[in-house]
């Protein structure tokens, strides 16, 4: 076994450094001169979603994957000069979330004044950041945009329950908006210094499900070669977000529930437990009561998690907030691709306005990013959207615009549009658009990834992940 470091001659005893590191709420990573990954603490691990023996030894660019990995390093910057360099960047977790931070870089000393390496602290700064809306204040609350209705009773409801430890049920339909719900209850409460740690129920099979949960010791079962936390662990005085929450397997409800009741967590192979403070958001697009009946899931622990609900309505319902949307993701996107489009054609906002959106917020947002990648225009017309809206739109609907006869095409095309200009290719699912959109721009840059990503607006690194995602890199 391996002893832990110690730093000494600072108290009468030697401190445990590892412990002391991961008492501290930021993020800590210590790298060698070749800039490679020596010790990570658990704020850290938490943040990025990377355990110490995945980071250990690997390049920090592979670590942190942000923007100053590429384009301005902070460690390189330093060669001539070691000092302390503070910039604001980001960074991409492992759950694929590119997050804000700041992070602060200094060299590390010898006794003789050589440097040994390097310490990076790295704060998550989500929180205090103002992102930019088309909309007002009035029209928000954190990221989620409004003006409905339900929308503006949430509005009124989540500051509320934000300033509470109350835990929160968050239902509706898939793409509502339910992640970014928990996020902003988290972000607006006094918790928001602390971890906010995701958990998706149905991505694991429960074997691997309660190692990521709870936690495991070394040797608790074949392949556990060191402990781990568990995601409760990292939460530790922060919010931990159980999404998906229907598809728990019974046996871990069991043990949620046990959580719950005494807010101790008991890793697998260990019989200490660990008292973690963290408050619990739930979410799920299932009916749970009719789980309950069926069977498929504990009536005591719904009560548990059900202390505060909060249903998402699905955007069809949502009057108003579509072309509210629209323009908030347009402006959103038109600035992220640094693009200059004035807006939409009346044909086009015909479409979008009639849509009746199955897959909801997510769909609009994907299906704009999709549209102001394409057009080379000003204005967004029909031609722009993904083809599978004009194929599923009710073309006997008087605001939709009518298809001509075109004599030079064997197409219809829209009244405004080209006549030699054919519609794109048809499209089923959005998986169908992005291909179709990362093979354009590979045709264009000529196969160059670095430039197919500036012509996409993306980094390397999304572009290779995407690639790599719709099996295109084969």
């Amino acid at each position: 076994m391996v002893p832990c470091p110690q730093i000494i001659d600072v108290m009468s005893q030697g401190l445990d450094f590892t412990r002391m590191m991961d008492e501290l709420p930021t993020g800590v990573l210590i790298l060698d001169t070749h800039r490679r990954v020596v010790f990570l603490n658990r704020s850290f691990q938490a943040l990025s979603g990377f355990s110490p023996s995945m980071a250990r030894g690997v390049p920090c660019h592979h670590i942190l994957r942000g923007g100053a990995c590429i384009s301005s390093c902070p460690v390189l910057a330093m060669k001539d000069e070691p000092r302390s360099i503070v910039k604001e960047t980001d960074m991409i977790n492992l759950d694929r979330q590119q997050l804000p931070i700041r992070m602060n870089t200094a060299p590390l000393f010898a006794e003789d004044g050589r440097v040994i390496g390097y310490i990076e602290t790295i704060d998550d700064i989500r929180s205090s950041q103002k992102p930019g809306r088309a909309v007002g204040e009035a029209y928000s609350f954190s990221n989620i945009v409004g003006r409905s209705p339900q929308m503006e009773k949430i509005f009124q409801t989540l500051p509320i329950l934000a300033q509470s430890d109350a835990s929160i049920l968050i239902t509706g339909e898939t793409g509502t908006g339910k992640d970014l719900v928990a996020e902003a209850i988290h972000q607006t409460s006094e918790r928001e210094a602390g971890p906010f740690i995701k958990i998706n129920c149905g991505a694991l099979p429960e074997t691997l499900l309660e190692s990521e949960i709870f936690g495991h010791q070394k040797g608790a079962f074949t392949g556990a070669v060191e402990n781990k936390p568990g995601r409760f662990k990292l939460a530790h005085n922060g919010s931990i977000f159980l999404t998906e929450i229907g598809d728990l397997p019974l046996p871990l409800q069991v043990k949620l529930l046990t959580f719950l009741d005494d807010k101790i967590i008991f890793p697998l192979g260990s019989t200490k437990g660990f008292k973690a403070n963290v408050r619990i958001i739930a979410a799920t697009h299932r009916n749970l009561e009719q789980m309950v009946e069926q069977g498929r899931f504990r009536k005591d622990l719904m009560f548990r998690l059900n202390v505060a609900r909060i249903h998402l309505p699905p955007l069809r319902e949502r009057e108003g907030d579509v072309r509210l949307l629209i323009d908030h993701f347009l402006v959103f996107y038109s600035r992220q691709l640094d693009k200059k489009i004035n807006g939409l054609s009346d044909e086009a906002l015909a479409v979008l306005l009639h849509y009746p959106y199955d897959g909801n917020i997510r769909e609009l947002k994907n299906i704009v990013e999709y549209a102001v990648n394409v057009t080379t225009e000003p204005f967004i017309h029909p031609r722009h959207l993904p083809s599978y809206l004009l194929e599923t739109a009710d073309p006997g609907n008087p605001g939709f615009p009518q298809p001509v006869s075109d004599p030079f095409t064997d197409n219809p095309h829209f009244p405004g549009e080209s006549p030699l200009e054919k519609n794109p290719p048809a499209h089923h699912t959005w998986t169908d658009v992005q291909k179709d959109m990362i093979m354009n721009a590979l045709r264009k840059a000529k196969g160059r990834k670095g430039e197919a990503a500036k012509l996409l607006g993306w980094g390397r690194s999304t572009l290779w992940r995407k690639m790599k995602q719709l099996k295109l890199d084969e």
